[in-house]
């Protein structure tokens, strides 16, 4: 039986190798930053913030002048609504 380089590798087999180690090694690195990325997103961002100053919902009528200014609806549409909310509001 005849041994090449008496049992030894090559250059291309340790290229070989090297290369595959390298390859685990930054799978590795990217699976333990997606999992503790995931773990990080899911105890960190249960529920929003919230400080003592930060305002409430916005009030109807504060939505319905927004959707006026962006042209959703017009003036006479805008007086209608606005004139029901506040009835609404104060009966």
């Amino acid at each position: 039986m005849m041994d090449w380089n008496d049992g030894g590798m090559s250059g291309w087999g340790w290229f070989g190798m090297s290369l595959g180690m390298l390859l685990i090694t930054v799978l590795l690195v990217i699976g333990g930053v997606l999992i503790f990325r995931a773990l990080d997103r899911s105890t960190t961002h249960l529920a929003p913030p919230t400080s003592p100053t930060a305002p409430g919902p916005t009030p109807p009528e504060q939505l319905l002048a927004e959707r006026f200014a962006r042209g959703e609806i017009d003036d006479q549409d805008y007086r209608k609504r606005l004139a029901a909310l506040r009835e609404s509001a104060h009966p």
